[in-house]
């Protein structure tokens, strides 16, 4: 296997960088005569005031710079892989694996499983941790990276082995007190699966967590999503209603029980529990400041507080605009609500909103963030969509206009003869979207289930998948 190469891809302004003639297309070699593993190598061996680094410039030649600068300055250098170093493939087979249901004949990132303790730091994925080692664990603990989210999903030893299929699975009450030992803060996540790790076992995962409060900060429950590839994988049933109140009265009993002793609600219940129960939402205050929000936790009752404010610092007008929005059956009738509320301020604008099925992934599928170009196509083509139709920004691909498959949205536009707009996950961007005005600059997208750039050539999007 090929040394991962340190390329760089652009040079801030006004940057030390800059400033000694660092180019895009340069490789940095090493620091202090040490070699850079990792981004967090890089910014602890640049924690100097005085360093030496050495370039190979793109053209072969090699420069040794002598940098004298304050402590903690960086030097303005941005480089093709933020991450510097190979991305861990995930060693486990978990029954749960989402990936694992993917349909054949995608593109090949979609397929990639990362389970790596320090992607969790930089970009907030949840990891088991099985991947790590003695030196991995000390690392974490030396650099101390934190917050580290932890795929939890049972704290007991032969479960998770079996829930993991991976025989190490077992220790991870050793590793996250070794965590705790050291400081470093931590958030948890809990698949849950009907009749494996609920009931009494999901109180036992729950009690033990809660000892190590407060640096364990959070912990999810979200229910394993089920597609129609299950083919040869292990059993696993949907949740009914039923089971979906059981499992909020459990948690919300846990949560009376901890913020007594704590001043936190400390685990949560992902949005489509209450959903499925038919139930209303948690009151904002009962999130503790949304610290799951990328787990489904809070994001609709965020996102209705959201757009109380920003209708709250408007004064209304005589608007008229007709439009229309696509999402998924799960945050359809809450959308459904949001637009109301916006109407009553703006009776003029009209909006359709189109609640599209899965086909793609299988109707248990109910999320807009899986919904794919061709289930959009197939289910609006022919129906009134207005003068603009909006989409939520989570059924893209970061940074691009691409659906996951594949299809752009130019090619959606065009099929559908209708203007696209794609929303952000912020409630401004809502209510601007749905009264047509401009964004105001600061959208952002999530990413979710894919890979995206590659460490071994040095080159963002080269199409394949390397592991270690």
């Amino acid at each position: 296997m090929s040394r991962v190469r340190h390329i760089v891809k652009a040079v801030e302004e006004g940057s030390i960088a800059r400033e000694l003639d660092i180019e895009p297309g340069d490789e940095l070699l090493s620091i202090n005569g040490s070699s850079v593993k990792d981004v967090f190598d890089y910014h602890y061996l640049l924690n100097e005031e005085y360093v030496e680094i050495l370039i190979r410039k793109a053209g072969g030649e090699e420069w040794e710079l002598e940098i004298e600068k304050e402590y903690e300055e960086d030097l303005g250098i941005i480089f093709e892989n933020e991450f510097m170093d190979d991305y861990r493939s995930c060693s486990n087979r978990c029954i749960f694996c989402f990936i694992d249901q993917m349909p054949p004949g995608m593109r090949k990132t979609l397929y990639f499983k990362d389970d790596d303790s320090r992607l969790s730091f930089l970009q907030g994925n949840y990891v088991t941790l099985t991947n790590m080692s003695d030196q991995d664990m000390e690392r974490i603990i030396r650099y101390h990276l934190e917050p580290i989210n932890i795929s939890v999903h049972t704290v007991n030893p032969a479960l998770r082995c079996e829930m993991l299929h991976n025989r190490f699975a077992g220790d991870i009450c050793e590793k996250i007190q070794k965590l705790y030992d050291a400081g470093i803060g931590m958030n948890g996540q809990i698949v849950l699966c009907r009749g494996i790790n609920d009931g009494k076992e999901l109180d036992r995962t729950i009690e033990k967590l809660s000892e190590w409060i407060p640096l364990f900060g959070s912990l999810s429950v979200v229910p394993v999503g089920l597609t129609r590839y299950r083919e040869g994988l292990y059993p696993l049933e949907p949740f009914k209603k039923e089971d979906a109140l059981q499992v909020i009265r459990q948690v919300e009993s846990w949560q009376k029980k901890i913020l007594q002793t704590t001043g936190s609600h400390f685990v949560h219940c992902s949005d489509e529990w209450y959903i499925l129960a038919e139930k209303e939402l948690p009151e904002q205050e009962r999130y503790d400041g949304y610290p799951q929000l990328e787990n489904g936790v809070g994001m609709l009752r965020l996102l209705c507080c959201q757009i109380k404010k920003a209708l709250a610092e408007r004064t209304g007008s005589s608007l008229t605009r007709k439009i229309s929005l696509a999402t998924g059956e799960l945050p359809y009738e809450f959308l459904k609500k949001y637009i109301i509320m916006i109407q009553e301020k703006y009776p003029g604008v009209q909006a359709d909103l189109y609640a599209v099925k899965n086909h793609f992934f299988g109707e248990r599928i109910t999320v807009s963030g899986l919904l794919t170009g061709q289930d959009l196509k197939e289910q609006l083509k022919g129906r009134p969509l207005g003068e603009e139709l909006l989409l939520p920004c989570n059924m893209l691909r970061e940074g691009e206009e691409v659906f996951l498959d594949d299809m752009t949205v130019g090619e959606l536009q065009e099929t559908l003869g209708v203007s696209i707009r794609i929303v952000g996950e912020r409630g401004e961007d809502f209510v601007r979207a749905v009264l047509g005005e401009k964004p105001d600059g600061k959208e952002a997208r999530r990413q979710n289930y894919e890979q995206t750039d590659c460490s071994h050539c040095g080159q963002a999007e080269c199409g394949e998948i390397h592991t270690i």
